[in-house]
């Protein structure tokens, strides 16, 4: 770097800090997609040719800034748990990327050491926390089709070539430019070649959104009040109707749903419309447990089948490290969700369903479950009224669309104050609500049959396949003619403006 260049540049921990911020505002609810790329630029720039302690000292602060913006809406639920979280997660891309070769085996290395960070950070600890991923950020986005090859996990790594491309463009490298471009086209092309589905039947449905402030359902002395609302917001439902689906825990029971009034009238209900209902609903077990399910009620007004959650949200549904945590919080919730064991589908007398009950719609394995054992279409009933903000809201919107995207399936998602939505297969939303408002979509859904790629194949593929070229990229960067060893080059022995 020349000592003009370096004049005008911005301290180390600024660029760290802008491009977190970048990053963060590709996610919804802002949703600036474009601005991932320059973002992935941006960290491109301040890891080359660097150290190993200067890459992970760089990444970490990115990240940290783009996962503390992306996930704000953890502080209302666990403050310490968000700062923690924040920190922790952070710390997995810094790894990560430290791990990569410093010279041009970065260039092959980097997209797949972020795409590993991701997948480590929706699976563990505690279950994962796949939020203000950078698929949910690329689903408005030309490459959101690539999750019908190889899942969110593809399109991550897509994103961070893109990233690359443009960073190396900037530099006046054209030739490992122009190689970037070229694996993105020929990624776009593969996903256009991929196996789509068959439409089978179609289905009028009804989503019943009752509405209300939010955070309502935050208080259980709200039940009666929350499903009263969506009695009263069913009456406008239009006939013929084949499928009404109501939110997650909008009825809430004890002990039985089977035999409760909320079940006589949601039968009342079924067969004033001749139409399958499907609802979610709370069992409370005792005093310290509860069940979190999604019940089927047929035109005939009988319960014929039901889906008990399996994916748990942490710190919500259940507190890990109870007798721990307790210690330090006297606000954590007082009853844990029992996890459900049987798989993420629902027969019902319009077809079979993959059901992903509200936080599981996050994590894409719930869904290929359900659409591997034959469900043709996805149901969503949710409840975000309880979170801070719309943050949550609006990535599980995103999360939906790429469901839809992965499955080639349509996606029904019902919350009882927003936001509620229908989804096409390519990843487009026909309708959503908005906050607070009482409404009911109706649409015609698709019923589809056959699996994608990405259904098929599911994570490990992508997965094993990064760490491979993490590999490779160790052994292109070692070879006699790479001079750019780890911290030996012009750039990695120039002064820095800040130590970072």
């Amino acid at each position: 770097m020349s000592r003009t260049a370096r004049s005008l540049a911005l301290p180390v921990s600024v660029r760290c800090i802008v491009g977190g911020l970048l990053l963060a505002a590709s996610l919804p609810p802002w949703g600036w997609w474009p601005l991932a790329f320059v973002a992935i630029a941006v960290l491109d720039g301040l890891v080359a040719d660097q150290p190993v302690w200067r890459r992970a000292r760089r990444t970490w602060l990115f990240a940290l800034v783009w996962l503390g913006v992306g996930m704000l809406w953890m502080w209302d639920l666990t403050a310490p748990g968000y700062v923690v979280a924040s920190i922790v997660y952070a710390a997995y891309f810094a790894a990560a990327v430290a791990a990569t070769p410093p010279g041009r085996g970065r260039l092959f290395a980097l997209p797949a050491a972020v795409t590993l960070a991701e997948a480590a950070r929706w699976a563990w600890p505690f279950g994962g926390v796949p939020l203000a991923t950078i698929p949910q950020g690329q689903v408005s986005g030309p490459l959101a089709e690539v999750v019908r090859v190889a899942g969110p996990l593809l399109l991550v790594a897509v994103t961070v070539v893109g990233g690359q491309m443009l960073a190396s463009l900037w530099r006046r490298e054209w030739r490992p430019g122009g190689r970037g471009g070229l694996a993105v086209v020929a990624t776009l092309l593969l996903a256009i070649l991929a196996p789509t589905t068959q439409v089978v039947d179609e289905l009028a449905i009804a989503v019943v959104q009752g509405g209300g402030p939010q955070r309502t359902r935050a208080s259980p002395e709200d039940r009666v009040v929350v499903f009263n609302r969506h009695l009263e917001a069913s009456e406008d439902i239009v006939d013929p109707v084949d499928l009404i689906v109501w939110p997650e825990n909008v009825v809430h029971v004890d002990p039985s749903f089977v035999g409760s009034t909320e079940a006589e009238l949601l039968g009342e209900l079924a067969r004033r419309h001749d139409a399958t209902v499907v609802v979610g609903g709370v069992e409370t077990v005792d005093d310290g447990r509860f069940n979190n399910a999604a019940f089927v009620i047929d035109p005939s007004g009988e319960v014929v089948d039901r889906y008990d959650k399996v994916r748990r949200v942490p710190f919500g549904e259940m507190v890990p490290l109870r007798s721990l945590i307790e210690r330090f919080s006297g606000s954590v919730p007082g009853k844990d969700a029992i996890a459900g064991t049987e798989p993420a589908i629902v027969d019902t007398p319009v077809g079979p369903m993959s059901v992903a009950i509200s936080w599981e719609v996050f994590f894409a394995g719930r869904v290929r479950e359900g659409v591997q054992r034959g469900g043709q279409l996805v149901l969503n009933p949710t409840n975000g009224s309880s979170y801070w903000l719309t943050i949550v809201q609006s990535q599980q919107i995103a999360s939906s669309r790429l469901r839809a995207l992965e499955s080639d399936r349509w996606v029904v998602q019902a919350a009882p104050t927003g936001f509620s939505a229908v989804i096409r297969p390519d990843g487009s939303i026909v309708e959503r609500t908005a906050v607070s408002e009482r409404e009911v979509i109706h649409a015609t859904v698709e019923m589809r049959e056959g699996s994608t790629w990405a259904i098929r194949l599911g994570d490990r593929i992508p997965i094993g396949v990064a760490l491979v070229v993490v590999v490779a990229a160790w052994l292109v960067a070692r070879r006699p003619d790479d001079h750019r060893a780890d911290g030996n080059s012009a750039q990695g022995d120039s002064p820095e403006v800040d130590g970072a």
